[in-house]
């Protein structure tokens, strides 16, 4: 695999994710619990303030920008403005939020109960696109377009 290979994967996860968002707002309360937006925001989907989905909406807007930044890495799309920079800073990131996975892990390990499964999958779903990211950025054939 190249790093346009790594860009494009990361592109569709981006994507996923933003879709993921959009479908949190319409779902409401019951999904911003699941995903762990807290109760605070479900109560307030709940009694309809707007807070929440402007909030989702804007995360969903900026995954978007992450994935047009992983197209452009992968040749898709035409060179966004600092795509080096852009698509390892988006890498590290994704990596900063994943590497939470290992003490997710040793905290269940010493406790089972002590934390959803779920926390530790989303933790390395963040990795593993941080590190498609940097790889792609990294091992990119077409190094021109990301300088």
């Amino acid at each position: 695999m190249n790093g346009h290979t790594f860009f494009k994967i990361a592109g569709v996860c981006c994507l996923a994710l933003a879709v993921l968002h959009v479908a949190i707002i319409f779902i409401g309360a019951p999904a911003y619990r699941y995903f762990g937006a807290g109760e605070t925001m479900a109560q307030m989907a709940e009694s309809g303030s707007l807070i929440p989905a402007l909030a989702t909406l804007c995360i969903a807007i900026v995954f978007v920008g992450f994935a047009a930044y992983a197209f452009s890495g992968a040749g898709k799309i035409r060179p966004l403005p600092l795509l080096k920079l852009g698509t390892y800073s988006i890498g590290v990131i994704f990596c900063l939020r994943g590497i939470a996975v290992f003490f997710q892990v040793r905290q269940i390990m010493q406790s089972p109960d002590s934390l959803p499964l779920k926390e530790p999958v989303f933790s390395l779903v963040s990795l593993l696109i941080g590190l498609m990211f940097i790889i792609g950025a990294r091992y990119d054939p077409f190094k021109s377009r990301i300088n």
